[in-house]
């Protein structure tokens, strides 16, 4: 096959290069999968520099997200959930290669009529979104949430869960690019961050300028955004993508009786695995209605593994919105 080894930590996605490697070797419980398309990540650029908090023993194939057609079942299962030639997407350790190997409860079945490249991006941001909108804040018809980084891939994700669920959906972003794609993705109305009185502009938005009842925040906003937040209000702790993590101001949280919540959508394996297959199903049922669709960059095209560090690179220059995704060209590759 032919992959992107990591035989020692590099500075930056422009060192990495695409080598022959020998065939990924199944254990009696892995599938094999055939990858059509792989999805980019910040972690992947923190894992490729030795900064990431799982940092795998060399060598090691770098990329997690994919989707792909299954090439071999686990020998240990006689009937395993996915047949030979089935279409699949997950997560596992080595998706930037023409194959990889994945256990089941990594892999689900790419909805039907989806393109491989939409499914590549489904794994990490789809549930973190449903899980935080619907388990952590039971969003409601009537509510009104305000998205952080809403062209991002978890933001996109989270304007869909919400809009799905009757809710008004207030946009930030910080280019009018972004903010666009926003609104084509379902917001209501969009706002600037970068506008200093940008918590007075959401909070005039909403019904008597009573505030907004859910925040949702992948970047590390949660100060300001008690400002524009109702009474008994509550605002999701999604991630800190701007770098730093912040500290609150606690007597506004008292005031307002604000509720902070956080996701950590990778521990519900850990600590609430019947969750899992409830969020799934929800995310599902989203998609059969054609109300949660692929959110694939589209601007700019990144078509074979030569082109994993021109992705990740444009993904580290935060200039793109939704999923940055690496198209993977096999032979008879169709709908990518």
């Amino acid at each position: 096959m032919r992959g992107i080894q990591i035989t020692e930590y590099v500075k930056g996605p422009k060192e990495l290069k695409v080598t022959e490697l020998p065939d990924p070797k199944p254990g009696p419980d892995d599938y094999l999968i055939e990858v059509h398309a792989a999805a980019t990540n910040f972690f992947d650029i923190l894992q490729i520099q030795g900064k990431y908090q799982n940092q795998p023993t060399f060598p090691w194939v770098a990329g997690a997200e994919f989707s792909g057609v299954v090439l071999a079942t686990p020998a240990s299962s006689k009937t395993p959930r996915f047949p030979v030639g089935s279409r699949v997407f997950g997560a596992s350790q080595g998706a930037y290669a023409t194959r990889v190997r994945a256990r089941e409860h990594d892999l689900l079945p790419v909805p039907e009529g989806w393109a491989m490249a939409d499914a590549a991006g489904l794994f990490v941001t789809a549930p973190t979104s449903y899980g935080a909108l619907v388990l952590r804040a039971g969003v409601r018809s009537g509510d009104w949430v305000l998205v952080h980084a809403a062209a991002g891939g978890v933001g996109l994700a989270a304007v869909q869960v919400a809009k799905a669920f009757g809710a008004t959906v207030i946009a930030t972003a910080g280019t009018e690019r972004k903010r666009e794609v926003a609104r084509a993705f379902g917001a209501d109305y969009v706002v600037d961050y970068r506008d200093p009185g940008w918590p007075e502009l959401v909070r005039k938005l909403t019904p008597r300028g009573r505030g907004v009842d859910i925040v949702y925040d992948p970047v590390g906003m949660v100060d300001k955004s008690t400002k524009c937040v109702a009474w008994n209000g509550r605002i999701l702790v999604v991630g800190f993508a701007a770098g730093a993590i912040e500290k609150v101001a606690m007597n506004k949280v008292l005031l307002k009786n604000i509720s902070l919540v956080g996701i950590h959508w990778g521990a519900y394996a850990r600590f609430e695995k019947d969750k899992i297959p409830v969020v799934w199903d929800g995310i599902r049922k989203l998609i059969d209605q054609g109300k949660f669709r692929g959110t694939v960059f589209a601007d700019q095209e990144f078509v074979g593994l030569e082109s994993v560090p021109d992705a990740l690179l444009a993904l580290g220059s935060r200039g793109t919105w939704g999923k940055v995704v690496v198209r993977i060209p096999q032979p008879g590759n169709s709908k990518l």
